[in-house]
């Protein structure tokens, strides 16, 4: 598509930004898919040298160039690639001083020709550290200079006069992300490694362990099956933060099943009171949802989503409960329409068979056949 295609001419109707709009993207994305195409041996032999560097990779580029730079090593050390960025007209009044022999320079220039890179590349050839490129044409100054060429070609910018970085810093970022995902692949860099990089935020929550969130037990209702439902009411109060739900236990402490406050509601509902006085083994849930002690809050986050439920218990290697994690306490990590309505809650041995794989233990939810 000509970028005379897309030319802008006095004030546009709302079609008219739509069109454009949308001109812009399919442009840049029929750009990604041949740049997906051009990647080559070139593109292996890099991950090659980011996989086994030693030191630090070095990230330089400058004008848009240099912002994509710095979200590809933003990207690189979130994926456990330690990385910095450089500023190539700091570089050459003291900061060079950063690079180290040990070191992997990733440097950024679509032309392979902008004055500040070229200036840096004496410096860098003396320095010894190997430089991978990333730039439209091999032929360049910095393509001919590096030890590893990943080649995008010639661009058309989505910009209507054909001027502004566009397409070309869509296609450096995509092979950025590209090279850093891989290479954190090939390093078998996993969600354990992913958590201790991400400890703050929505994201931090989500990939830490269940122990940081959950309530303690000396914080939640725990009863003997053999009490009666009466007698199990009576003996589980527990002062500060509620919860909707009893986990009940047998005479070894193992986690049988779990009594909620939608329960009793139900015994009311059909006028069966006459159970409260019989034990609590007979009417509530058995086998239980749970997670295993060690298991990533965002796993338990999605089986109360997916699962509907409110309250799910988290248990020891030998099936004891440790705690529990209430809805009320991980609201805040559901997705929006995946919040469950207390008013009308499922029970969890009427959903079909679910095995839940952790670290530690299969869990199973009960299926059609178990003890109700």
């Amino acid at each position: 598509m000509s970028t005379d295609a897309l030319a802008i001419t006095g004030q546009l109707s709302q079609f008219e930004q739509l069109r454009y709009g949308r001109q812009i993207v399919l442009l840049e994305s029929k750009a990604l898919e041949k740049i997906a195409t051009r990647l080559d041996g070139e593109f292996c032999r890099a991950v090659k040298y980011l996989s086994e560097c030693r030191g630090n990779v070095i990230v330089t580029g400058i004008g848009k160039a240099g912002l994509i730079g710095r979200k590809i090593m933003a990207t690189l050390a979130s994926t456990g690639t330690a990385s910095h960025f450089l500023h190539p007209a700091e570089a050459v009044h003291g900061d060079l001083g950063r690079i180290r022999r040990d070191d992997l320079m990733l440097v950024l220039s679509q032309s392979g020709e902008t004055e500040e890179i070229v200036r840096l590349l004496p410096a860098l050839a003396e320095l010894g550290a190997p430089i991978l490129a990333i730039t439209g044409n091999a032929a360049s100054r910095l393509g001919r200079a590096a030890t590893v060429v990943i080649e995008l070609g010639p661009l058309e910018e989505a910009c209507a006069l054909g001027l502004a970085p566009s397409t070309s810093t869509t296609a450096m970022l995509a092979v950025g992300d590209a090279l850093a995902l891989v290479t954190s692949r090939q390093r078998n860099f996993g969600r354990d490694d992913f958590a201790r990089l991400h400890p703050g935020g929505s994201l931090g929550n989500k990939l830490s362990k269940v122990e940081q969130h959950f309530r303690p037990l000396e914080q939640c209702r725990v009863a003997n099956e053999v009490q009666s439902v009466r007698e199990m009411l009576v003996s589980v109060s527990k002062p500060g933060r509620r919860s909707g739900a009893t986990m009940l236990v047998d005479r070894q402490g193992i986690l049988t099943g779990i009594f909620t406050d939608s329960d009793l509601a139900r015994l009311f509902e059909h006028h069966r009171d006459g159970e409260l006085d019989g034990p609590v083994s007979r009417v509530m849930t058995h086998n239980p949802l749970c997670v295993p002690a060690g298991s990533m809050m965002s796993d338990a986050v999605a089986i109360i989503a997916e699962r509907k439920i409110s309250e799910l218990p988290v248990i020891d290697a030998d099936g004891r409960p440790l705690g529990l994690i209430d809805i009320t306490d991980v609201v805040a990590l559901l997705p929006k329409e995946d919040v469950p309505d207390n008013s009308d809650l499922p029970r969890p041995q009427k959903h079909p068979s679910l095995t839940i794989i952790s670290p530690l233990r299969v869990i199973r939810e009960p299926e059609a056949g178990d003890e109700a």
